[in-house]
């Protein structure tokens, strides 16, 4: 991204912004969303990747099963009314665990929702996608990374060679009817309905059963760098931008992480900010119902001034 440096003094102290000003935060309003972090490793090395994935980069190391089911236990028995169990990485694919946890999901009758690149750690395990969809249907969505409508563009992210194998990925889950979303990005000097037609193109020539004109179903979500300047967001925010915290990610949803050197999982604020230290919110989903202090650029750029959510 262009744009001048964040000061210093922004986003520093946890209640009150470098104006002085009562910094804005979102209660959970209900965990409609737990999300689970299966690992940062993955079969890419993107360069726009938030959460810094790579083939080397196990800072949060593989989630286990039966962590993971410690955490939907404990959903089930404190009636949290958690509609969906989605998984980001890293790859997923990449965990040995993953089927195991995607498989228990869906048979405690959640809705599931995978974020993959549909390269080949996914075409490993096509029988029991296959499975999975039959028992299933569309109680499992997979929301497949594809940055832009153009292979230029998405191989400048994701590295050469990438856009084929990602397109080929696509080409099955669509052909074999999963429920299926494309994740991608709101590039400068592109608009929305520019971008939305892009893919629309795409979808079609390729004969993927994607409505790019839903937002459900293409995701569009805006570029970020926590080191480039951006307003910070105020308790006088939400009456200026005619916004309900009740809509912002952290409202309805938690992510839990496994980070390296440390014996258990943890349960951060955000998909988006799984290391800083002032997001993590606990050791059990109970900890992490307090409020959130929306004091990182990302929740403003991303969040509050963007609209987006990486939830469905």
């Amino acid at each position: 991204m262009e744009g001048a440096a964040l000061p210093e003094e922004k986003f520093a102290d946890p209640d009150w912004t470098a104006k002085g000003e009562p910094r804005a935060s979102v209660p959970l309003t209900g965990l409609e969303t737990l999300w689970l972090n299966t690992g940062t490793l993955c079969n890419l090395a993107c360069a726009n990747c938030y959460i810094e994935s790579s083939p080397t980069n196990d800072a949060l190391i593989y989630l286990s099963h039966a962590h993971a089911a410690t955490y939907l236990d404990e959903v089930a028995d404190k009636n949290l009314g958690t509609r969906e169990i989605a998984f980001t990485g890293g790859e997923p694919f990449m965990n040995p665990d993953f089927v195991p946890m995607l498989s228990d999901v869906l048979e405690r009758g959640f809705e599931a929702l995978v974020l993959s690149n549909a390269m080949k750690p996914m075409r490993r395990y096509e029988a029991a996608l296959l499975e999975l969809r039959e028992r299933f249907g569309n109680k499992l969505t997979l929301r497949i990374s594809l940055d832009h409508h153009s292979k230029a563009v998405h191989e400048a992210e994701r590295g050469p060679r990438s856009w084929d194998v990602a397109m080929d990925g696509l080409r099955w889950l669509s052909t074999h009817g999963f429920s299926l979303a494309v994740a991608g990005r709101l590039l400068p000097g592109e608009s929305e309905a520019e971008e939305r037609a892009g893919y629309a193109r795409l979808f079609a020539a390729e004969q993927i059963a994607v409505d790019a004109h839903d937002p459900l179903r293409l995701v569009l979500f805006p570029e970020m760098d926590e080191d480039k300047d951006i307003a910070e967001i105020t308790t006088a925010c939400w009456q200026i931008l005619d916004q309900d915290p009740a809509q912002i990610m952290c409202a309805s949803s938690r992510m839990v992480v496994h980070r390296k050197g440390e014996e258990t999982p943890r349960v951060a604020a955000c998909t988006l900010i799984p290391y800083d230290e002032q997001f993590d919110m606990g050791a059990t989903l109970a900890e992490a119902s307090q409020p959130v202090k929306l004091n990182h650029p990302h929740c403003a750029r991303f969040c509050v001034l963007g609209g987006a959510s990486c939830t469905a």
